[in-house]
């Protein structure tokens, strides 16, 4: 059999545009021989469809969109598609859900069995488990079909492998029942080692059971998660015979009666796959946000160079705005460095020098006097920063355009930004991004372009927020490769502060863990941005902010 893969991007809440995007993938499906054509998870409601599960009538209207698909199908291919139903459950209750749409019907709906609830995932907020798993028979071919989730039971972070309470492993079950292949619907959402590490996931069920393995997944930016696609086709041996495109809508017709042959799966660079992430990201959510244009400061320093080379590669250069916003401690060679790099992009760009603005407050009654008795102060610096984020916020409002957010997430880690300033904006580009590889994407940017598209001496340089005279990140923070050494012992795994100190000085390590903790309060505001690792800040990583936890316990 014939079977079509379709690796889609939905937009969630858009029943009617992503039924008309099923239906065009199946339109294809059938002139391309297919007799099955196999969908992403949730895809008629894109994935996460969050709280609009509870809205009432959402899940109602979704199942007559399922109907109404069947009907536009005709009769020469099945779908396989994923929806919310409240179908076969009991009343008051949502299942995640994928069915069988063949000969104008909905002919099958199997429910998924196992329901994440860590990281970003709570869908036992939202579903109810399946009782059981069973095949889907269509075209002579008894089909494993199973959701996501279910394809990784016993992997650590799950805790399906510690709980009685989940019982048995749901491909297992399938293969128990006969099947003939395993077909996996998904929404998977990027981290930076989840390609690989999911395509060791997917592969112990066909070395254990000797079936092939279909897997499709989401691709496109939702919120603060990407999908990265790479959808793949394994052999019954485990062997990759498919890997569909990353970061991109995709489709392929695989063939049950001769699958062809093995492939190597291509190695794509960290720096590539952390720049693809980006660029999407961006871009679908400024396109499913219904944003044409965006705005951002730029301050001749290497986060904002790279955020508004993300931007123009997202949205294209004649969309991006760029600010140029010296103060008196702006250096020459910063807004040198600002306006090469503008120019290098092809983008838009305006100096608006904000000492006018600064001496104004400083002549301000009794605000003044707290600004001069400390030149350069704690006070001073914000100040700057808020003079520029309200500039970028003013452009923003008169012309619609989406205000963009340059932090990374070492500074935003120790609160090394500053409220309604630098923080200020509707998407922070480069909020999980640590420093390290912000310098990386940078450079892997000028390699991807042949020629120096962020200028070399932004890359090199001392960093620097230029907010008082002479002043360098360092003089506040450790070193970047230290700093960032502990955030990710902290941050990705969890570590003690005990343990931090075996591997990195003693003080540091307990002024990082300090200042983390501390700062919640500044990351709880600051505008979405893009999850690239396992622990990004925001819904994945959910921390009190009125808590006194001691460093050393």
């Amino acid at each position: 059999m014939r079977i079509a893969l379709a690796q889609l991007n939905p937009i969630v809440g858009d029943l009617s545009g992503n039924v008309a995007a099923i239906a065009a993938a199946a339109a294809r499906a059938r002139d391309d021989g297919a007799a099955l054509l196999v969908t992403p998870e949730l895809v008629l409601c894109g994935y996460p469809p969050k709280d609009l599960l509870l809205r009432e009538g959402f899940v109602a209207a979704c199942d007559r969109a399922v109907e109404t698909l069947a009907q536009r199908l005709g009769p020469s291919l099945g779908l396989l598609v994923g929806h919310p139903t409240t179908r076969g459950v009991p009343p008051g209750q949502i299942a995640n859900a994928v069915s069988l749409l063949a000969d104008g019907t909905v002919r099958t709906t199997v429910h998924k069995y196992l329901l994440p609830n860590y990281d970003v995932f709570d869908e036992q907020r939202y579903f109810r488990e399946a009782d059981a798993v069973a095949p889907v028979e269509f075209g002579g071919l008894r089909l494993g079909v199973h959701i996501c989730e279910d394809a990784w039971w016993g992997v650590p972070e799950t805790f399906y492998h510690q709980d009685p309470c989940r019982r048995t492993d749901p491909v297992a079950q399938l293969a128990a029942q006969n099947v003939d292949l395993f077909i996996n619907l998904s929404a998977s959402p990027f981290e930076i080692t989840k390609p690989q590490r999911r395509l060791d996931i997917l592969r112990r069920h066909p070395i254990e059971h000797g079936k092939p393995l279909l897997f499709v997944n989401q691709v496109g930016g939702n919120d603060d998660l990407v999908f990265d696609g790479h959808s793949l086709v394994l052999s019954a041996t485990g062997d990759v015979l498919e890997v569909m495109n990353g970061f991109e809508t995709d489709f392929r017709i695989v063939d049950t009666d001769n699958w062809g042959a093995p492939i190597t799966v291509p190695n794509q660079p960290r720096e590539a796959m952390l720049f693809d992430a980006l660029t999407l990201g961006l871009f679908d959510y400024m396109r499913k946000c219904g944003f044409t244009d965006c705005v951002l400061g730029l301050s001749g320093g290497i986060d904002s160079a790279l955020a508004a080379a993300i931007a123009a590669r997202a949205v294209g250069p004649q969309h991006v705005h760029g600010l140029l916003m010296p103060s008196r401690y702006s250096s020459e060679h910063s807004i040198d460095d600002a306006r090469q790099l503008a120019e290098n992009l092809g983008i838009d760009w305006d100096t608006i020098p904000i000492n006018a603005v600064h001496r104004a407050y400083e002549e301000t009654t009794v605000i003044g006097d707290d600004l001069t008795s400390q030149p350069g102060g704690l006070p001073d610096q914000n100040l700057q920063a808020r003079i520029r984020g309200a500039m970028v916020m003013v452009r923003s409002n008169r012309h619609g355009w989406l205000a963009l957010a340059t932090g990374n997430k070492s500074e935003l880690a120790v609160g090394y930004c500053t409220l309604y300033g630098d923080m200020a904006g509707g998407f922070a580009v480069l909020c999980d991004l640590l420093k390290r590889d912000v310098y990386a994407v940078s450079r892997y940017v000028n390699t991807l372009a042949g020629e120096e598209v962020i200028p070399e001496h932004i890359i090199t340089k001392a960093p620097s927020a230029e907010l008082a005279p002479d002043q360098f990140d360092q003089d506040t923070l450790p070193p970047y490769p230290l700093l960032d050494g502990i955030l990710e012992g902290l941050i990705e795994r969890e570590e003690s502060v005990e343990a931090l100190c075996q591997q990195f000085p003693a003080e540091t390590v307990r002024w990082v863990a300090t200042r983390l903790d501390r700062n919640e309060f500044k990351r709880r505001q600051m505008p979405p941005g893009i999850k690239l690792s396992e622990r990004a800040f925001g819904s994945g990583r959910r921390m009190p902010m009125a808590a006194r936890v001691a460093v050393d316990p």
